[in-house]
């Protein structure tokens, strides 16, 4: 018969030893020695109650070790703490509460001025005539003076000669006044190629040595900061058709207008603008929710799922004040009208962001509190005003509304 499995004696000095072991500091990304565990097995602990000892683990840096004590309750031995781990990460703790609280104030900044712009534009925007075009003026006007900043700045500057300021100055004058002699003459060609050609005229005329690179910046910044932006002048004050069948002019003030006040230009500016802003609310939750596949390297944060949902809520807005304002009339229209919306939104914001992207700057400016600069804010308008304008005055009236 064989003998009955015994357990190994441990002698009282041999366990009191061994419990009596401060520290086993083992290395953190390191294996146990192999002499190690030959010695757990052969000297194991005393089965205690988990009450009477006790497991404490601290983490320090990677740097350091992992620090494992078994310690009895009654014992006196206490694992010595780096003051400077305590430092360290207490000043991690507070790096990183004073970064919540910095994004915390940011996103305020950006709710409360974002409100306010908001409910400034929509006042601007339904009072119309001289309000809406110095509104237009003014905006045009901040960012022509933040585009030529960006063409000034290193990034583009150091494969190109920018234009002096002296011209960067006069071309955002000419765009401020493009809007008002808009709205004055109702035609704003000839006052374009006029402003090219003196442009033209100064820049071969400056003194050294003349590049093309700064005409074709020049005028491409009369084209996108003057010329695009008139045409929401076209669109609010030109098309002064009365929307008789809408159901709120019934309901508007006298006072305000009454039922003349609400033009095809009226109910087409405010179906664009909100959808508009649909389309980048909808885009951003969708992308924070969704995003996985990037749309195009100009902005890596842009993905198809975010574009894809910009689009849907752009199309819903548009189709559900379509149905609130009764125009356009038939739902293809309202939803064609919506697609267009976005599509001159999104290229507008894209080329926005690949001026930035040359230029190195994350925003044009910092006119706006929590939002940068005028031009950031602007930019999903910029060509929206032309493709709305178009589509009102030569498409819907192919299809006969």
């Amino acid at each position: 018969m064989l003998p009955p499995l015994t357990r190994p004696v441990v002698k009282p000095r041999m366990a009191v030893a061994v419990a009596a072991a401060a520290f086993l500091e083992v290395d953190r990304y390191a294996r146990f020695p192999l002499h190690l565990s030959l010695c757990a097995k052969a000297f194991p602990l005393p089965r205690r109650p988990p009450s009477v000892l006790r497991f404490r683990l601290l983490l320090v840096r990677p740097s350091r070790r992992l620090s494992a004590a078994f310690l009895p309750i009654g014992g006196s031995a206490a694992p010595e703490v780096d003051h400077h781990d305590e430092d360290a990460l207490e000043g991690v703790e507070a790096t990183v509460s004073e970064q919540h609280g910095k994004q915390g104030s940011q996103l305020r900044k950006r709710v409360v001025f974002g409100l306010g712009i908001g409910l400034g534009a929509g006042g601007v925007v339904v009072a119309g005539g001289w309000v809406f075009t110095v509104a237009v003026a003014a905006a045009v006007f901040a960012a022509a003076r933040e585009y030529f900043e960006l063409v000034r700045s290193r990034g583009i500057a150091a494969g190109m000669t920018p234009p002096p300021r002296y011209v960067s100055r006069v071309c955002s004058v000419i765009c401020a006044l493009m809007p008002i002699l808009t709205l004055y003459f109702g035609n704003i060609d000839v006052s374009v190629t006029s402003s090219a050609f003196i442009v033209a005229m100064a820049l071969v005329l400056q003194r050294g040595n003349p590049r093309f690179a700064q005409l074709s910046s020049a005028v491409f910044g009369l084209f996108y900061c003057g010329y695009l932006p008139c045409f929401w002048v076209k669109l609010r004050c030109g098309l002064a058709v009365p929307a008789l069948n809408t159901k709120l002019g019934r309901v508007w003030p006298v006072v305000l207008g009454g039922q003349t006040h609400w033009t095809v230009g009226l109910v087409a500016t405010l179906i664009s603008i909100s959808s508009i802003i649909a389309a980048d609310t909808f885009a951003f939750i969708g992308g924070r929710a969704f995003g996985r596949t990037p749309l195009t390297n100009i902005s890596p944060k842009k993905t198809l799922e975010g574009a894809f949902a910009g689009l849907t809520g752009c199309i819903l807005t548009a189709v559900l004040l379509s149905k609130i304002l009764c125009w356009p009339t038939t739902l293809l229209s309202a939803s064609g009208f919506g697609v267009l919306n976005f599509m001159g939104s999104l290229f507008g914001d894209l080329i926005e962001s690949m001026i930035k992207r040359d230029a190195g700057v994350k925003d044009s400016g910092s006119l706006i509190p929590g939002h940068g600069g005028i031009l950031d804010r602007v930019d999903s308008y910029v060509f929206t005003g032309a493709l709305c304008y178009s589509f009102v005055k030569i498409m819907l009236p192919l299809f006969g509304v």
